[in-house]
């Protein structure tokens, strides 16, 4: 019941996250002044976060719905495996991208 309803919590969370990037970069690329907000919002290391940790987890457990569908029936080892690999994964992205040098 939780990998479903995260599932979808995380979708809807990456279309308001992309929207408010799409968005942001849209008001970024103007040739006249740039609106402060939208260089906030844009460059917040908290959307980011949240927009890296939500793409991994949908990702990992909509491969996990797949796998699922296709007949593998052990979901306890599954949604474990799957949240051990979008933790990880989740981990090294951050890091990345927290020590970019740009």
């Amino acid at each position: 019941m939780f990998v479903w309803a995260f599932h979808r919590v995380s979708g809807l969370l990456l279309i308001v996250l992309l929207t408010i990037k799409f968005l942001t970069a849209f008001f970024l690329m103007t040739k006249g002044q740039k609106p402060d907000w939208a260089l906030v919002l844009h460059t917040n290391p908290l959307i980011d976060t949240f927009l890296i940790i939500s793409v991994v987890y949908h990702a990992f457990y909509g491969i996990r719905t797949v796998i699922m569908d296709i007949g593998f029936r052990n979901e306890k080892l599954l949604f474990r495996l799957f949240t051990l690999l979008g933790g990880v994964v989740s981990a090294l992205l951050l890091l990345l991208y927290f020590t970019r040098d740009y």
